[in-house]
């Protein structure tokens, strides 16, 4: 049975019905565009799942991302793709509080509601990118306040080493910790050093386009999700079943 997705409304009673959690748990979030979600994002939660022991990872796919152009694939498609992504792995799971939400999805304003929803202290939270993205935290909305809003778990990726990243970031040098480390007393920064997909979502857009297969790039539910849609296909398909979802019409 297709385990349920989790929305704002029902986040916080199903992390405390999961089995096994305990009193003060931590809880990961994975954000992003996730257009389309890949191989190389669900690589970095579990990786960062098991180096910070976190008792679950939400995966959140943006509203409207403000530091891009428009998604091809609307965020309702992004879900559904994310949502069938993590259907059958432990410890992960979909969320749509940011598609709920009104106006661009800054990674600021979705920590501070999480913290609300849940009832968590910025300890307890650990926001999960990549290497490549977090070389460019200066340009994030309410930087460097943002850091002090939750734990950043950076996880290396192709192309961007952590030894890069401390070298292009060494004005947070004093908050990087290694994952086992628990004696930090405010947000820190946890550098995971892991082997994650060498795959991108412009590749894969791109690879679509060319009518090339996706296979090894993203899971086969998204890739069936994407055929089905025929998202990311040029010229466009004006209207599809996944439109409809949150009343999206």
């Amino acid at each position: 049975m297709p385990r349920p997705l989790l929305t704002r409304c029902t986040i916080l009673s199903a992390i405390d019905q999961r089995p096994g959690m305990k009193a003060g748990g931590r809880i990961g979030i994975l954000g992003g565009t996730l257009d389309p979600i890949h191989l190389g994002h669900l690589d970095a939660a579990l990786a960062a799942r098991e180096a910070l022991e976190l008792d679950q990872v939400l995966v959140i796919p943006s509203h409207v991302p403000p530091h891009r152009l428009q998604p091809a694939a609307s965020s309702f498609h992004r879900f559904a793709m994310a949502s069938i992504a993590v259907n059958a792995v432990e410890g992960l799971a979909a969320s749509d509080v940011e598609l709920m939400s009104p106006g661009p999805s800054y990674t600021a304003d979705t920590l501070v509601r999480l913290c609300e929803s849940l009832s968590l202290s910025p300890l307890q939270i650990f926001f999960i990118t990549g290497a490549d993205a977090f070389a460019e935290i200066e340009t994030w909305s309410r930087y460097p306040a943002v850091l002090d809003l939750a734990n950043f778990v950076v996880v290396s990726r192709p192309g961007m080493s952590l030894q890069a990243l401390r070298e292009r970031l060494p004005m947070l040098k004093g908050r990087v910790r290694l994952p086992r480390v628990t004696s930090a007393t405010g947000p820190s920064i946890y550098l995971v050093d892991a082997p994650t997909a060498d795959v991108s979502s412009t590749e894969i857009r791109r690879r679509i386009a060319e009518r090339r297969p996706l296979s090894g790039l993203v899971p086969p539910g998204v890739e069936h999700h994407i055929a089905q849609h025929e998202l990311y296909s040029y010229p466009p398909v004006t209207h599809s079943a996944a439109d409809h979802l949150h009343g999206q019409h």
